[in-house]
């Protein structure tokens, strides 16, 4: 019985683990990153989300919206929280 339930354990948790990092972007936000014309950094290795982004990547604020900012990071727009520089979400 007990393996059973570890079981079932172990399957649900990748499951709540994604949940926790959907984020809903507020539409102008999503709108506003995409239509901006900024150059892009390259960096190596992989963005991805719940990181942050390097120092040396200039992020940039979005207007009337103090808790995102963007970069351009290796041709992907990217959504980041400018506390922490932590990427939120890489839009597509």
């Amino acid at each position: 019985m007990k393996r059973i339930a570890l079981i079932c354990a172990a399957l649900l948790l990748p499951a709540s683990v994604v949940a926790q990092t959907t984020v809903v972007l507020p539409d102008p936000v999503r709108t506003y990153v995409l239509e901006q014309q900024t150059p892009s950094v390259t960096i190596e290795g992989e963005i991805v989300a719940g990181q942050p982004l390097p120092e040396t990547v200039e992020i940039h604020t979005i207007p009337d919206q103090p808790d995102y900012a963007y970069a351009i990071v290796n041709d992907q727009r990217v959504i980041v929280k400018p506390a922490d520089r932590t990427v939120v979400q890489i839009l597509q």
